[in-house]
């Protein structure tokens, strides 16, 4: 669905930020793009999405290149931006105006999830919190159905029962033939719905495994200062530490934070 190699990008007077980057993914997943700030993820987002053009390199977004913006891409491709701006419009003129150009939008569900988010197809979008425009603006991305959904820091801005009825909301509502790409600093927000993580550090790849491969590899446990000495992670926490050990007889659930804070330390996983 997305291939990405050797590609090179740079903003005007600026040391290049991806140089010789190449990534793959396929649909049929939920993928978490995570990163210091400065690491590139957003800049990768709207390369994907076809808002800033690569400088040489191979970059293809469902067969098409991004920078062309072909009709069929760009209906079949949504970005839900971390900052956006809504007219004084109702949701209900909102989705009239813009919901034609998804051939695959879905009606039922955004009025489902609206219901879900509480949300009037009345109201004015420019008097909505800043929480509930996000709930919005997840409501219609949700609804196009398009086959990729690219999401920047998608829970800033929402409340906890808002987060947890996000992952709820995106668990359920997605087909097999779709792939989300999250990117977040907020990894506890997502934690339970990723499945492949890639990390990104100065403008490279610098960790890319499915969640199933790394339970095969490490486990998270909790424990004691004598525990340490063998974990190939730890951070202290209050009453002990939180562990990254070599994989026991029982997966666990892994840690993403843990994880992230492991491998731009230098760990290696696997």
């Amino acid at each position: 669905m997305i291939q990405i190699k050797d590609l090179h990008f740079a903003y005007p007077r600026q040391q290049a930020l991806f140089d010789g980057l190449s990534v793959h993914l396929e649909a049929g997943s939920i993928t978490g793009l995570l990163g210091k700030n400065g690491a590139g993820k957003t800049s990768l987002l709207k390369l994907i999405s076809g808002l800033l053009y690569p400088s040489s390199g191979n970059l293809s977004v469902l067969g098409y290149t991004p920078q062309k913006r072909a009709v069929p891409m760009l209906n079949d491709v949504f970005l839900v931006p971390e900052e956006f701006y809504f007219p004084s419009i109702s949701i209900t003129g909102y989705c009239k105006a813009y919901a034609p150009f998804y051939p695959k939008f879905d009606q039922e569900m955004l009025g489902r999830i609206l219901i879900e988010f509480e949300l009037s197809a009345k109201n004015c979008l420019q008097k909505l919190s800043h929480g509930q425009k996000k709930k919005f603006l997840i409501a219609f991305a949700l609804a196009t159905r398009c086959r990729l959904l690219v999401l920047d820091e998608p829970t800033n801005g929402l409340d906890i029962p808002s987060k947890a009825l996000f992952r709820k909301i995106l668990a359920g509502s997605l087909d097999e033939d779709q792939l989300v790409i999250i990117s977040t600093h907020q990894v506890k927000d997502v934690e339970n719905l990723i499945d492949k993580i890639i990390m990104l550090d100065n403008g490279r790849v610098i960790f890319q495994q499915t969640i199933a491969e790394i339970s095969q590899k490490v486990s998270f446990i909790s424990g004691t200062t004598a525990d340490v000495k063998g974990a190939l992670y730890s951070e202290a926490i209050p009453g002990g530490y939180r562990l990254m050990v070599p994989q026991g007889d029982e997966e666990t659930a892994v840690d993403i934070e843990l994880l992230f804070n492991a491998v731009t330390n230098g760990k290696k996983i696997g």
